[in-house]
């Protein structure tokens, strides 16, 4: 059957109609497709170490075996990108190749020794330190030897992972590499040189504060006061340290703790030393959101007067401001940190149970 010519224009008018319709509304429809049916963002990693990167095959065939694994190994358990770590040991000894002064024995024209290049008085004093002895530096044991040697790879790398924590790494890298030898260019060709051992070409970091590892959080508290305690303390990521800070826009290690448990109408002390005797003790394994966990470190402190406190939020991870140099207020493991004296649960304390049956009954 032919059709008249007016009835075929009227079908192939209709036809770009359509067309143009489907052009239209696609992205749209694209937009608003379920992630599940192809092409949804990636996951949220809510760990606390640096994200795992893969090396690169320019890593692989320019980083010697020992020193890659090592890399790897500190940089995942002190919680900073290995790739950092290496891009930091390639270009201050090129993975301790290097045949200049100070990277096998004695020390440079700065004073900087081993695969690492620490600084002796930064290292604690000397190159060989027995690790049960008193020292103020970055003297570590990556080998279990019990001496932190800077001419050792394990030592050397585990004492770089530390320093680069301690001083903003893995959120604030840039800070953090300037910090171990300050001057821009340094820091620009260590990034440079970390990029080309990433198989992905970036610098990976853990998120500050994504909602997206909230509600896990929040809905495994125990109760809803530790909730609304933990949703406080949480809100205040990537907030800087501020000794003595009691917010609402810094804080130190005990006021953001404090601040949470007001937030809730809930006095607890003010500082870590009155915090610690404060909680009913708790044994380590039964320790769980809400708790506090305390730590020797700082002047002046000790096994019974810690000088830093942690928000318990899930096992084995905690809110903390640890230090102004230290980056952003964040959730962090206690786990790996050293010098962890024990758990608190400050919701046991006799006046806390009197002011939160206070609070639940306000006509007693």
């Amino acid at each position: 059957m032919k059709l008249s010519r007016a009835r075929l224009a009227l079908v192939i008018g209709l036809a770009g109609l359509l067309l143009l319709v489907a052009v239209i509304l696609s992205p749209m429809l694209l937009m608003s497709m379920p992630s599940f049916l192809g092409s949804g963002g990636a996951p949220t990693d809510c760990e606390d170490t640096a994200q795992v990167e893969e090396a690169s095959d320019s890593a692989a065939s320019d980083i010697p075996a020992e020193y890659l694994e090592l890399y790897k190994e500190h940089g995942q358990k002190i919680g900073v990108q290995w790739n950092i770590l290496a891009a930091v040991g390639k270009r201050e000894t090129d993975h301790g190749r290097s045949t200049l002064p100070g990277v096998q024995s004695g020390t440079n024209y700065a004073g900087a020794a081993g695969p690492m290049q620490f600084l002796i008085s930064t290292w604690g004093g000397k190159a060989r330190i027995t690790m049960s002895s008193t020292f103020n530096g970055y003297a570590s044991d990556g080998d279990g030897d019990g001496v932190g040697d800077v001419y050792n790879p394990a030592d050397a790398i585990l004492g770089a992972a530390k320093m680069l924590k301690r001083n903003g790494a893995p959120e604030n890298v840039r800070r953090a590499l300037f910090v171990y030898n300050r001057a821009w260019w340094y820091v620009d060709q260590v990034e440079e040189i970390a990029r080309k051992y990433a198989k992905s070409g970036d610098l990976k970091v853990p998120p500050q504060a994504s909602e997206d590892c909230d509600e896990p959080l929040i809905e495994a508290a125990p109760s809803d006061v530790v909730a609304r305690i933990m949703q406080y303390a949480l809100a205040q990521r990537g907030k800087p340290y501020l000794w003595g800070g009691t917010g609402p826009d810094s804080f130190d290690c005990s006021g953001v703790i404090y601040a949470a448990y007001q937030s809730v109408g809930l006095r607890i002390p003010r500082t870590t030393f009155g915090q610690w005797p404060f909680g009913v003790k708790v044994l380590e394994g039964e320790e769980q959101p809400g708790d506090l966990v305390f730590f020797n470190a700082g002047p002046g402190t000790s096994a019974d007067n810690p000088g830093h406190v942690g928000l318990v939020v899930s096992k084995g991870k905690m809110l903390e401001a640890r230090c102004r140099l230290c980056g952003p207020i964040k959730v962090t493991s206690y786990q790996a940190r050293a010098n962890r004296i024990g758990f608190t649960r400050p919701l046991q304390n006799p006046d806390v149970l009197a002011q939160l049956e206070k609070l639940q009954n306000p006509t007693l």
